[in-house]
Protein backbone atom coordinates (compact mmCIF):
# COMPACT_ATOMS: atom_id res chain seq x y z
CA UNK A 1 0.00 0.00 0.00
CA UNK A 2 3.09 2.43 0.84
CA UNK A 3 4.68 2.04 -2.34
CA UNK A 4 0.86 1.99 -4.02
CA UNK A 5 0.40 6.09 -2.60
CA UNK A 6 3.84 7.00 -3.51
CA UNK A 7 2.98 6.30 -7.21
CA UNK A 8 -0.25 8.01 -6.99
CA UNK A 9 1.15 11.03 -5.26
CA UNK A 10 4.31 10.91 -8.16
CA UNK A 11 1.02 10.75 -10.81
CA UNK A 12 -0.89 13.35 -9.63
CA UNK A 13 2.21 15.54 -9.08
CA UNK A 14 3.14 15.47 -12.63
CA UNK A 15 -0.76 16.39 -13.71
CA UNK A 16 -1.42 18.61 -11.43
CA UNK A 17 1.62 20.16 -10.28
CA UNK A 18 2.46 21.88 -7.06
CA UNK A 19 -0.52 23.60 -5.37
CA UNK A 20 1.51 25.95 -2.93
CA UNK A 21 -0.86 25.59 -0.06
CA UNK A 22 -2.90 26.85 2.14
CA UNK A 23 -3.63 30.52 0.37
CA UNK A 24 -2.44 32.82 3.32
CA UNK A 25 0.34 35.72 3.99
CA UNK A 26 0.99 34.80 7.61
CA UNK A 27 -0.44 31.31 9.49
CA UNK A 28 -2.63 33.29 11.34
CA UNK A 29 -4.47 34.49 8.18
CA UNK A 30 -4.16 30.83 7.65
CA UNK A 31 -5.83 29.87 10.80
CA UNK A 32 -8.33 32.25 10.57
CA UNK A 33 -9.11 30.86 6.63
CA UNK A 34 -9.54 27.49 8.87
CA UNK A 35 -12.35 28.58 10.53
CA UNK A 36 -13.99 30.52 8.29
CA UNK A 37 -13.71 28.12 5.09
CA UNK A 38 -16.20 25.94 7.42
CA UNK A 39 -19.19 25.23 5.32
CA UNK A 40 -18.97 28.12 2.79
CA UNK A 41 -16.84 28.12 -0.33
CA UNK A 42 -13.10 30.11 -0.46
CA UNK A 43 -14.29 32.49 -3.19
CA UNK A 44 -16.45 33.41 -0.29
CA UNK A 45 -13.85 33.33 2.04
CA UNK A 46 -11.37 35.20 0.70
CA UNK A 47 -14.07 38.05 0.27
CA UNK A 48 -14.30 37.80 4.62
CA UNK A 49 -10.29 38.04 4.79
CA UNK A 50 -10.39 40.87 2.37
CA UNK A 51 -13.07 42.48 4.35
CA UNK A 52 -10.82 41.72 7.51
CA UNK A 53 -7.74 43.43 6.10
CA UNK A 54 -9.81 46.78 4.98
CA UNK A 55 -10.86 46.94 8.93
CA UNK A 56 -7.67 46.10 10.27
CA UNK A 57 -8.52 42.92 11.80
CA UNK A 58 -5.92 40.40 10.05
CA UNK A 59 -3.90 41.15 13.26
CA UNK A 60 -4.47 38.88 16.58
CA UNK A 61 -4.31 41.19 18.45
CA UNK A 62 -6.89 43.26 16.77
CA UNK A 63 -8.75 40.20 16.55
CA UNK A 64 -8.67 39.69 20.68
CA UNK A 65 -10.02 43.37 21.34
CA UNK A 66 -12.96 43.20 18.85
CA UNK A 67 -16.39 43.20 19.97
CA UNK A 68 -17.76 39.69 18.67
CA UNK A 69 -20.43 41.43 17.35
CA UNK A 70 -18.41 43.62 15.00
CA UNK A 71 -16.61 40.96 14.13
CA UNK A 72 -19.23 38.81 12.96
CA UNK A 73 -20.51 41.97 10.73
CA UNK A 74 -16.92 42.16 8.55
CA UNK A 75 -17.06 38.41 8.26
CA UNK A 76 -20.56 38.47 6.73
CA UNK A 77 -19.92 37.21 3.53
CA UNK A 78 -18.19 33.95 4.66
CA UNK A 79 -21.98 32.67 5.95
CA UNK A 80 -22.76 31.79 9.30
CA UNK A 81 -20.81 34.91 10.50
CA UNK A 82 -22.41 35.09 14.56
CA UNK A 83 -20.91 31.53 15.00
CA UNK A 84 -17.93 31.95 13.04
CA UNK A 85 -17.05 35.06 14.80
CA UNK A 86 -17.54 33.42 17.79
CA UNK A 87 -15.37 30.27 17.24
CA UNK A 88 -12.42 32.43 15.79
CA UNK A 89 -12.99 34.44 19.25
CA UNK A 90 -12.41 31.13 21.15
CA UNK A 91 -9.51 30.25 18.94
CA UNK A 92 -7.61 33.79 19.78
CA UNK A 93 -8.72 33.54 23.14
CA UNK A 94 -7.01 30.12 23.85
CA UNK A 95 -3.85 31.53 21.75
CA UNK A 96 -3.97 34.63 24.55
CA UNK A 97 -4.33 32.21 27.80
CA UNK A 98 -2.11 29.84 27.15
CA UNK A 99 0.42 31.22 24.48
CA UNK A 100 0.97 34.73 25.57
CA UNK A 101 -1.35 35.73 22.44
CA UNK A 102 1.67 34.56 20.19
CA UNK A 103 1.57 32.23 17.31
CA UNK A 104 5.60 31.64 17.52
CA UNK A 105 5.14 29.99 21.06
CA UNK A 106 3.18 26.87 20.17
CA UNK A 107 6.30 25.77 18.50
CA UNK A 108 7.04 24.54 22.12
CA UNK A 109 4.12 21.89 22.27
CA UNK A 110 4.53 18.53 21.01
CA UNK A 111 2.00 18.10 18.46
CA UNK A 112 -0.62 15.93 19.71
CA UNK A 113 -0.87 17.70 23.04
CA UNK A 114 -1.60 20.99 20.89
CA UNK A 115 -4.01 18.61 18.97
CA UNK A 116 -6.08 18.04 21.86
CA UNK A 117 -6.15 21.22 23.24
CA UNK A 118 -7.34 22.78 19.89
CA UNK A 119 -10.44 20.32 19.72
CA UNK A 120 -11.32 21.69 23.09
CA UNK A 121 -12.02 24.75 21.80
CA UNK A 122 -16.19 25.22 21.00
CA UNK A 123 -16.87 24.48 17.38
CA UNK A 124 -12.77 23.05 16.10
CA UNK A 125 -13.36 19.65 14.87
CA UNK A 126 -10.93 17.56 13.63
CA UNK A 127 -10.66 18.91 9.96
CA UNK A 128 -10.58 22.34 11.43
CA UNK A 129 -7.26 21.73 13.77
CA UNK A 130 -5.83 19.23 11.44
CA UNK A 131 -5.90 22.25 8.76
CA UNK A 132 -4.12 24.67 11.38
CA UNK A 133 -1.79 22.19 12.35
CA UNK A 134 -0.54 21.45 9.18
CA UNK A 135 -1.08 24.39 7.25
CA UNK A 136 -0.54 27.15 9.79
CA UNK A 137 2.15 25.09 12.05
CA UNK A 138 3.72 23.06 9.77
CA UNK A 139 2.67 20.06 12.12
CA UNK A 140 2.74 16.73 9.79
CA UNK A 141 -1.09 16.09 10.59
CA UNK A 142 -2.81 14.60 7.40
CA UNK A 143 -5.95 16.16 6.62
CA UNK A 144 -8.82 14.78 5.83
CA UNK A 145 -12.12 16.14 4.25
CA UNK A 146 -15.23 15.06 1.92
CA UNK A 147 -12.80 14.80 -1.09
CA UNK A 148 -10.22 12.53 0.60
CA UNK A 149 -13.26 9.93 1.82
CA UNK A 150 -14.32 10.04 -2.09
CA UNK A 151 -10.60 9.39 -3.14
CA UNK A 152 -10.48 6.22 -0.91
CA UNK A 153 -13.78 5.27 -1.90
CA UNK A 154 -13.50 5.09 -5.42
CA UNK A 155 -9.67 3.93 -5.84
CA UNK A 156 -10.75 1.06 -3.26
CA UNK A 157 -7.78 2.26 -1.24
CA UNK A 158 -9.74 1.80 2.11
CA UNK A 159 -13.26 0.27 2.79
CA UNK A 160 -14.19 1.04 6.86
CA UNK A 161 -14.10 5.08 5.33
CA UNK A 162 -16.51 6.09 8.43
CA UNK A 163 -14.74 7.88 10.78
CA UNK A 164 -12.44 10.79 10.08
CA UNK A 165 -9.53 9.09 12.22
CA UNK A 166 -9.42 5.93 10.72
CA UNK A 167 -9.08 7.40 7.76
CA UNK A 168 -6.39 9.96 8.50
CA UNK A 169 -4.78 6.83 10.48
CA UNK A 170 -4.46 4.73 6.54
CA UNK A 171 -2.63 8.00 5.49
CA UNK A 172 -0.25 8.36 8.39
CA UNK A 173 0.54 4.76 8.84
CA UNK A 174 1.41 4.53 4.59
CA UNK A 175 3.18 7.34 4.17
CA UNK A 176 6.35 8.95 5.59
CA UNK A 177 5.43 11.52 8.51
CA UNK A 178 6.42 14.62 6.17
CA UNK A 179 4.74 17.86 6.56
CA UNK A 180 5.14 18.85 2.81
CA UNK A 181 4.03 15.61 1.57
CA UNK A 182 0.84 15.47 3.65
CA UNK A 183 0.12 19.42 2.51
CA UNK A 184 0.92 18.76 -1.07
CA UNK A 185 -1.17 15.03 -1.39
CA UNK A 186 -3.98 16.39 0.39
CA UNK A 187 -4.21 19.23 -1.83
CA UNK A 188 -4.05 16.76 -4.98
CA UNK A 189 -6.83 15.31 -4.11
CA UNK A 190 -8.38 18.42 -4.03
CA UNK A 191 -7.97 19.02 -6.56
CA UNK A 192 -8.11 14.99 -8.39
CA UNK A 193 -11.72 15.47 -7.23
CA UNK A 194 -12.72 18.60 -8.52
CA UNK A 195 -11.54 17.54 -11.60
CA UNK A 196 -12.06 14.27 -12.14
CA UNK A 197 -12.92 12.33 -9.29
CA UNK A 198 -16.14 13.54 -8.82
CA UNK A 199 -19.38 11.98 -7.30
CA UNK A 200 -19.97 10.75 -10.99
CA UNK A 201 -16.18 9.71 -11.59
CA UNK A 202 -14.64 11.07 -15.17
CA UNK A 203 -12.13 8.33 -15.26
CA UNK A 204 -11.22 8.60 -18.96
CA UNK A 205 -8.95 11.34 -18.92
CA UNK A 206 -7.81 11.16 -15.33
CA UNK A 207 -4.06 10.35 -14.35
CA UNK A 208 -4.88 8.05 -11.86
CA UNK A 209 -7.32 5.78 -14.81
CA UNK A 210 -4.99 2.75 -14.31
CA UNK A 211 -5.04 2.87 -10.56
CA UNK A 212 -9.22 2.95 -9.94
CA UNK A 213 -10.41 -0.01 -8.21
CA UNK A 214 -7.08 -2.03 -7.61
CA UNK A 215 -6.46 -4.32 -4.22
Amino acid sequence: MQQRLRKIFDALLAAFGKRNWWPGETPFEVMVGAVLTQNTSWKNVEKAIADMKNHGLMDIGRVHEVEESELADVIRSAGFFNIKAKRLKNLINVVYDQFGGSIDNCAYVETEALRSLLLGINGLGPETVDGILLYALQRPVFVVDAYTKRFLTNHGLYKDVHDYHDRQRFFQENLPKDTYLYNEFHALIVVLCQTYCKKVPACGACPLEGDRGKD
